[in-house]
């Protein structure tokens, strides 16, 4: 073609014409260009169809027309190329009205989450029985762990993470993160617990403590069992950076709003059949204990087992993780929500705190920490005090951890309705209302305990085993709520973000402020209890907290709401507005020496010009 003439704005050549030829030939021979070009018998169409005067000077001889397919506007850098004009897009292939690609997607998560969930409740099981039951501690080191030994590797964690995140790519990131949990998990069944009389200082830790009194027995434990309180901490994180972080990371990194809505809920059937059967793991682990003789050390036996299972678990999430990254495409975002710049560790601390939307998400994750803990320290002191020895309180727990997977996986099943229902809004106040519900039962069966003792009597129960029996009652809905609808709540609102405040936003929030929360709930407990004399004498105000609490937590929520909606509008209009942009199509037409050319000023297109304008100016030829 020697000469061509570009319409302005509407049509345009193919980005590719002989890729997008072949292709077409592929797919239709009959469609071609090259067939129209070089047919014998070529489908004429009447230029005055296409309003002749813009086509051709006044008494000219009629020319024979005849229109290419149409192609995709945006080139291959821009996007998917888009269907044909006048050709219906080719269906997706889909299994049980799900399209192919999401599975690809949706099936590895799901294992995934179920993977880390049966580690992380067999490490959560575990971590309180070592610190709770062991020599010369209790429940009380709980409070003065969190606080001071948790909350400072959360921190240090969160600037480490937030140092990579500028180095690594997202790959290497994640598996730099997640190996060393791995090696230290192995590490501790098979190295440290069996050394831990010899590294332990058991007799300098005695020696202090007469010296400092009883008063100093939480603070003093730490120091006492430092690899148990290494282990605890280091399964906190689990929790924390390892389902938070890498795995809500992850899966907000190749999952769409639309996605995330239909199956992030469900993400948790799988997560709470991993909980149902790793509660299983740990109470079975619990009972081999007592079978076996004396002189062995069935903790010790048990601990090998459960932390070889844990190891195997991580290798398979790192090759999920892999598997996902090689085979599944990410989804497309849209163009105007460039990246970030990359920022400091100071500048990422201060672009945090000044976004309202980061605050507010901060808010309900510290509100929940504080909320669960209030409650949970207390109800652990009760589980100590009726099941002492470590095989009843491990035990106890497989049970709970087992009720706990079924509540959820029931709660799982609903809260898709509550999302279609009802909406993001609705789902998020769910969590504080039935904290709050099931917090007042417990604080109130433990401040009414005594006039109730008859009544308890009568089933076979003590106020103490009563209080036991509610608390875990509380803990169950309580975190069955929080991981069917405050989890997928949470993650939807990373979803509209940009990358950059996506990534260090969820580094800040999942690991500084998670432990922040639980620290918060600590500290409140650690001043009642100096305040009033103990715990017992403090619950009344600890209930009162805890409806303040839950109190910003419902009005973060409702702020939140408002935000997400309209992130969400913007981002779908801005979708709209680059997929009308990327319309273009391409109208060739046979001059009189039988080669192609693009005709000039189509009326398709008022934006070219005037429709009046004049012929010679419609026939100029511009080169491209």
């Amino acid at each position: 073609m020697d000469a061509f003439v570009q319409t302005r704005g509407l049509l345009s050549l193919p980005t590719n014409p002989k890729a997008r030829a072949a292709l077409s030939r592929h797919l239709n021979p009959s469609h071609g260009l090259k067939n129209r070009f070089l047919s014998l018998n070529p489908k004429p169409f009447s230029a005055p169809s296409l309003s002749a005067a813009k086509f051709q000077p006044l008494g000219a001889k009629p020319k024979n027309l005849f229109i290419c397919r149409a192609e995709a506007a945006a080139a291959a850098s821009d996007g998917p190329a888009q269907p044909a004009f006048g050709e219906a897009e080719a269906e997706k292939p889909k299994l049980l009205g799900i399209e192919i690609t999401t599975l690809k997607k949706i099936i590895p998560l799901g294992m995934m989450f179920f993977c880390i969930l049966f580690n992380y409740t067999i490490l959560r099981d575990t971590k309180d029985v070592l610190v709770v039951t062991a020599r010369g501690s209790s429940a009380e080191i709980i409070p003065f762990l969190k606080t001071w030994v948790n909350l400072p590797m959360a921190v240090g964690f969160m600037l480490l993470y937030t140092k990579l995140t500028n180095v690594l790519s997202k790959q290497a990131l994640f598996y730099s993160v997640i190996l060393p949990f791995i090696a230290f998990f192995g590490a501790f069944g098979f190295v440290l617990y069996p050394l831990s009389n010899y590294i332990h200082p058991e007799a300098f830790a005695d020696k202090l403590l007469n010296i400092l009194g009883p008063r100093f027995l939480g603070p003093l434990a730490i120091m006492r069992i430092w690899s148990f309180c290494l282990f605890y901490v280091m399964a906190e994180l689990w929790g924390s950076v390892v389902i938070s972080v890498l795995f809500w990371g992850f899966a907000n990194q190749i999952t769409t709003i639309e996605e995330a809505k239909r199956f992030y809920p469900l993400f948790g059937l799988g997560a709470n059949v991993a909980l149902i059967f790793s509660g299983r793991t740990v109470k079975y682990f619990s009972n081999l204990r007592q079978n076996l003789g004396p002189g062995v050390d069935g903790w010790a036996i048990s601990l090998k087992a459960m932390m070889s299972i844990v190891v195997g678990m991580g290798f398979a999430i790192c090759f999920l993780y892999w598997w996902v990254n090689t085979y599944v495409p990410l989804p497309t975002r849209s163009k105007k929500k460039k990246e970030k710049p990359k920022m400091g560790t100071m500048e990422s601390l201060k672009f945090l705190v000044s976004s309202k939307y980061i605050r507010d998400l901060a808010t309900l994750v510290v509100a929940y920490g504080i909320s669960i803990n209030l409650v949970e320290v207390t109800w652990k002191s009760k589980l100590k005090a009726q099941f002492p020895s470590p095989n009843e309180y491990s035990s106890f727990m497989g049970d709970f951890s087992t009720a706990t997977g079924i509540a959820t996986f029931t709660m799982m099943l609903v809260s898709q309705f509550i999302f279609d229902k009802y909406g993001w809004g609705v789902a998020a106040t769910i969590t504080p209302t039935v904290l709050l519900l099931t917090g007042v039962g417990f604080f109130s069966l433990i401040l009414f305990g005594g006039p109730l003792a008859p009544a308890l009597a009568n089933f076979g129960m003590t106020p103490l085993l009563a209080a036991v029996y509610v608390g875990a009652l509380q803990n169950i809905f309580s975190k069955s709520a929080k991981y069917s609808l405050f989890d997928p709540c949470k993650e939807m609102a990373y979803i509209p973000l940009d990358e950059d405040t996506k990534v260090k936003g969820k580094a800040a929030i999942d690991v500084v402020c998670n432990p922040l929360g639980k620290s918060g709930g600590a500290l409140i407990q650690q001043f009642m209890i100096l305040s009033f004399g103990s715990l017992a004498n403090s619950t009344p105000y600890l209930g009162g907290v805890l409806l303040l609490i839950v109190s910003a937590w419902l009005a973060a929520a409702k702020s939140l709401d408002t935000q997400f909606t309209a992130l969400r509008k913007e981002e779908e209009l801005e979708k709209e507005m680059e997929r009308a942009a990327a319309v273009k199509i391409p109208v060739v037409a046979e001059n009189d020496g039988g080669n192609g050319s693009l005709a000039t000023g189509s009326p398709l297109n008022p934006a070219s010009g005037d429709s009046s304008s004049s012929p010679s100016e419609a026939s100029s030829p511009r080169n491209i």
